[in-house]
This record gives C-alpha cells, sequence and structure tokens, in this order.
C-alpha cells in the first residue's frame, strides 16, 4: 500500500440527517463536516452534472431543498447518493466528501453567487 493511501482521511462514521438536509460525516482524523444536501447535488461528480466535454455545464439550480432518499456503497472507495429529484448517478469518493466539507462555505458561496449572476443575466 503507498504512503498516500495510508495517510488520507478515512470515514468513520456517515449519517445523512434528513431533518437537517444534511450528510454529517467524520474522518479518522479528527475532521467532522455537516455538508448540506443541496451542495452535495449540485456538485455531483455525475457527468450529468459536469459534462463530458471541456466547456462547463450551467449551475444547476432549484435544489434547495433536496433530501436524499437512499445511499449506497461502492467498493471502499465511495458512496452513490440517490436524491428525491431522480439524480443518482454520481460516486462521491471520500476525498470528495472530505473536499466538500472542508470547502463547504467557499463552494456554496460561489455557487450562490454563480446563480444570482444567472438571474440577473436572464432578467437583463
Amino acid at each position: 500500500m503507498s504512503a498516500e493511501a495510508v495517510t488520507r482521511p478515512w470515514p468513520t462514521d456517515l449519517v445523512f440527517d434528513r431533518a437537517a438536509k444534511a450528510l454529517r460525516i467524520s474522518f479518522d482524523d479528527g475532521a467532522a463536516f455537516e455538508i448540506p444536501f443541496e451542495l452535495l447535488r449540485v456538485e455531483s461528480p455525475s457527468a450529468e452534472n459536469k459534462g463530458h466535454g471541456p466547456n462547463p455545464l450551467p449551475p444547476v439550480t432549484g435544489k434547495a431543498n433536496v433530501d436524499v432518499v437512499r445511499a449506497d456503497p461502492v467498493g471502499r472507495y465511495a458512496v452513490r447518493i440517490s436524491f428525491d429529484d431522480g439524480h443518482d448517478t454520481g460516486l462521491y469518493s471520500w476525498d470528495l466528501l472530505y473536499d466538500l466539507g472542508r470547502d463547504k462555505d467557499e463552494r456554496l458561496r460561489i455557487y450562490r453567487e454563480t446563480l444570482a449572476q444567472r438571474w440577473l443575466r436572464d432578467e437583463a
């Protein structure tokens, strides 16, 4: 096993809190995060969200109240999250979940600014 694999944070607890609409996840390095379902949905690593080519797709909209209906392990490296809007193709690796938790505030800020700019552009 490589040194990188040994030092990567490993999840110790995943709780999908439907009342809070957030994933609570803890890692073996002591980090613990609460990631809103909305952020999980709009940051889905699926081709449906990210596209196949070099040009990014427009931001996913209307997901403020999205809920998680199912989560299935994928090997030992990820979880497939199914949302109540029918989206279920994103595989969330432990590294991605760690990054989403760590950078949650910044990613939400950028996402919301992007939505506001798009709304302003559409209104013009």
